[in-house]
C-alpha cells in the first residue's frame, strides 16, 4: 500500500473507539475489511478538505486513495450514533459528505463546526455529546455489554439497526471473523481457530474470512496484511 505513516490512539470518551491519522505517498488501493463501527473522516488532498461520515461495512471491498493525501478519522464505539444521520444509510461505502461552511468549518445538524484535528478530537466529540448531536441508546448499550434488556426481540432489533446500522447477527459474524485474525497471526492452526470460534469447519471459516476480510486464513497466517 502507499500509506507512508500512521498513528492510532485511544480516547477517554465512552463514545469513541479509536482516533487515527495517516497519509499517502503514491496513489493506490487497498482491501477495506468488514467493520461494525462507523466513523467521521477528514481527508485533505490537492488543497481541498472533505469531511465525511463513513458507515459500517458488511463485506470486504477494494478502496482507492489519491497520492499525497492526509486522512484523519474518529471511529465511534458500537452503539454511538447521530439521530439525524441514520447509520444504516451509510452502510457499505455509502458515505455522506458533510457540506463545507467555510475553509475551516463544515455543516453538521444545522450548525457550522470547526474542522476537528487528530489533537483536538476529544474536545470535538465532547462538544457533540454536550450539544446532543452524538447519543447512545442505553438498551442497545446494555445488549452490547452482554445483558438481555427487557424489551421485545422486534424492538431490540429495530433499536440495533437505528444505533449501529446492522443486525446483531451481522455484528457477531464480523466480530467473530475479526477475532480469528490474532489467533492465526499467533500461529493457531486453521482447524483450531475454526473450533475455538465455533465455525462449522475450516471451509466455513475460510469462506467467512474471504467474504468479510478479503483474505483466507492461510493468507492471514502467512502475514498478508488485513484491512
Amino acid at each position: 500500500m502507499g500509506f507512508i505513516s500512521e498513528d492510532v490512539r485511544s480516547a477517554d470518551s465512552p463514545f469513541v473507539d479509536t482516533i487515527w491519522r495517516t497519509r499517502s505517498g503514491r496513489a493506490g488501493a487497498f482491501t477495506s475489511e468488514a467493520a461494525c463501527k462507523w466513523e467521521m473522516v477528514v481527508a485533505t488532498s490537492g488543497g481541498e478538505t472533505v469531511v465525511a461520515a463513513r458507515g459500517p461495512e458488511t463485506g470486504a471491498s477494494e478502496a482507492d486513495y489519491p497520492a499525497d493525501a492526509e486522512f484523519f478519522g474518529i471511529v465511534f464505539k458500537l452503539g454511538a450514533f447521530m439521530s439525524h444521520l441514520p447509520v444504516k444509510t451509510l452502510r457499505d461505502r455509502r458515505d455522506a459528505t458533510l457540506p463545507e461552511a467555510s475553509g475551516r468549518s463544515f455543516w453538521l445538524h444545522g450548525s457550522a463546526w470547526p474542522l476537528p484535528t487528530f489533537e483536538n478530537a476529544d474536545a470535538f466529540v465532547e462538544r457533540l455529546v454536550r450539544r446532543g448531536v452524538l447519543v447512545r441508546d442505553p438498551v442497545v448499550q446494555a445488549a452490547i455489554d452482554g445483558h438481555e434488556p427487557d424489551v421485545s426481540a422486534c424492538s431490540l432489533q429495530y433499536r440495533f439497526l437505528r444505533a449501529t446500522g446492522l443486525t446483531r447477527k451481522t455484528i457477531r459474524q464480523i466480530e467473530r471473523a475479526r477475532g480469528a485474525v490474532p489467533l492465526l497471526e499467533r500461529g493457531t492452526t486453521i482447524s483450531d481457530a475454526a473450533l475455538d470460534l465455533w465455525y462449522f469447519d475450516q471451509a466455513h471459516l475460510t469462506n467467512s474470512l474471504r467474504r468479510l476480510l478479503g483474505k483466507t486464513p492461510a493468507e492471514i497466517a502467512q502475514g498478508t496484511p488485513v484491512g
